[in-house]
Formats: C-alpha cells, sequence, structure tokens
C-alpha cells in the first residue's frame, strides 16, 4: 500500500470540529511546533468558509488581502479550535477574523479583506507592469531542503516540492522558486489557490534566507499576502528577498519580500516580518 506525501494531509479532523496539525505540518525551528505554511493554509480555508456578509447576498468574494499572525507555537498533534468573525459586513468590501486556539490559548489568528468579485472591462491601454515571472516549472528540476533537516516528517521537507529556476537552498540570497504542495490541507479536498498561495508565501523567508541556518534564527511572526485574483494551478511562483539592515543599523529584526506568481503570470505579493537571533 502506498504511503506517500500525496496519501496525507496536514491536518487531520478531531473530536468537536477540530483539527489536528500531522507530523506534515512540523516546521524547521522546533520538531514540536508547526511550520507557519500549513498554519496560514488551514486559516485561509477558514476564510474561504465564512457565510456571505450579507443574509441572503448572491455577492462573489475574491480574498484580497490576508493577514496572518503566528501569536503561538502551534503544537503538532494537538487539537485546534477554529472560531471565525465577520468584523465588517458589506456587499463591497468585507472584513472576515478567524482564530486557532490550543485550548484556551490563541495560537494564530487571521483577518481578510474580502472584495466583491465582478467582471469589469479594461481599457486596452491600461498601464500595467511588464510580467516578470521566475521561468516556469518545468525549467528546473525538484530540489530537497539541505537545511533544517533531520529524522522528523516536516512540512518544508517532505510535503512540498521546490523547483528553483534563480538561486539554490545552497546559494544565499534572492531567488525564484516555484512551489508545490504534495499534500492536501484536510482530507478529501484538494487545496484551493488561496490555500497554495498561504502556503507557499510562508517560504519567502526560508528560500531567500541570506543567514547561515546553523547560526542564526530568522523566524517570521506574520505574514501578509495581497492577491489580484485567485490563484491556479498546483505551482506557486516566487520571487523572494529578505532584508536584514546593515552590520551598523541591525535591531535584530528584518522582513522578507516575495513577488507571487501563477501558471497566468503575476499574482500577488507577501511581506513577512522576521525576528533575528543568533541560535
Amino acid at each position: 500500500m502506498s504511503n506517500t506525501p500525496e496519501d496525507h494531509s496536514l491536518f487531520e479532523p478531531g473530536d468537536d470540529d477540530t483539527w489536528i496539525p500531522t507530523d506534515y505540518a512540523r516546521g524547521p525551528w522546533d520538531p514540536r511546533a508547526c511550520h507557519g505554511g500549513p498554519v496560514s493554509a488551514l486559516l485561509a480555508r477558514g476564510v474561504e468558509a465564512v457565510e456571505p456578509a450579507v443574509p441572503d447576498s448572491q455577492v462573489a468574494w475574491q480574498v484580497a488581502r490576508l493577514t496572518i499572525e503566528l501569536t503561538r507555537p502551534v503544537p503538532v498533534g494537538r487539537p485546534l479550535t477554529m472560531i471565525t468573525d465577520i468584523e465588517r459586513p458589506g456587499r463591497k468590501v468585507s472584513l472576515v477574523a478567524v482564530r486557532l486556539l490550543d485550548a484556551d490559548t490563541e495560537v494564530a489568528r487571521v483577518r481578510a479583506l474580502r472584495i466583491r468579485s465582478h467582471h469589469l472591462d479594461l481599457p486596452d491601454d491600461t498601464a500595467q507592469p511588464l510580467p516578470d515571472p521566475p521561468g516556469a516549472p518545468g525549467d528546473a528540476p525538484t530540489q530537497r531542503v539541505t537545511w533544517a533537516v533531520d529524522d522528523h516528517i516536516a512540512f518544508h521537507s517532505d510535503a512540498c516540492d521546490h523547483r528553483f529556476v534563480e538561486g539554490s537552498w545552497d546559494t544565499p540570497g534572492p531567488v525564484g522558486v516555484w512551489i508545490r504542495l504534495r499534500t492536501r490541507v484536510v482530507p478529501g479536498e484538494a487545496p484551493s489557490g488561496l490555500q497554495r498561495a498561504a502556503a507557499a508565501a510562508d517560504f519567502g523567508n526560508g528560500v531567500s534566507a541570506g543567514l547561515p541556518f546553523e547560526r542564526f534564527l530568522y523566524i517570521n511572526p506574520d505574514l501578509t499576502v495581497h492577491l489580484l485574483r485567485d490563484p491556479v494551478g498546483e505551482w506557486i511562483g516566487m520571487r523572494s528577498a529578505s532584508h536584514y539592515g546593515t552590520a551598523d543599523h541591525s535591531v535584530g529584526a528584518g522582513f522578507a519580500e516575495s513577488a507571487l506568481y501563477d501558471a497566468d503570470g503575476r499574482v500577488g505579493r507577501s511581506v513577512q516580518s522576521l525576528l533575528l537571533d543568533e541560535r
């Protein structure tokens, strides 16, 4: 019987409508805690499940922004309760919130800005930046993670494919990379484009790291994703770079930013705040 990542999911359903992170949700910083990518994907799924903000409304929503805060380590193997709230009802713009709780302790949350989705004809002379995708997924082979790998199954090493078309895991600095989820987020569902984008975007600081993993921490306690539309296809492309200031102005903080792409071109951007420290 097959036992590959494709046979598994990042979360399994628990009792009382909870979700339990599996081994495939594990992160690189502590084997007891989740990677931010699976948590972000589950929160994105929670946003998608929120009912229309206006009762009996036929409005279709486009998620334009996700702001995710990883407020505590999210434990692997423990049931998480999800709580949703419509903070701002509306017919054109709506703000929703989703929280994840470990027992009574909040471990992560997202606030999502939804914009009414409708067809709009743009003129032919609309000024737009030129497309600059980082090649295509088929331009490079899958490259295994070479850092933060041990005997544990983990998200970064076992649940995703990474194809670097610019830079690599072993080359510090900015990269162009395509990322694909190999597992489902939850059993029985194909991940949506929003879930795939949220999971991939959390890799920005890892794929573009300019500091050696063996000596430094560069943890992101948040992630903000802006999207033009729903991503399509299995692969999310990223041009990512991390910024740490200079030797004379380092305060132990930084940020990573990524341009996001799918098979049809530019789809969004993401930014992560970074906590920098020596191990």
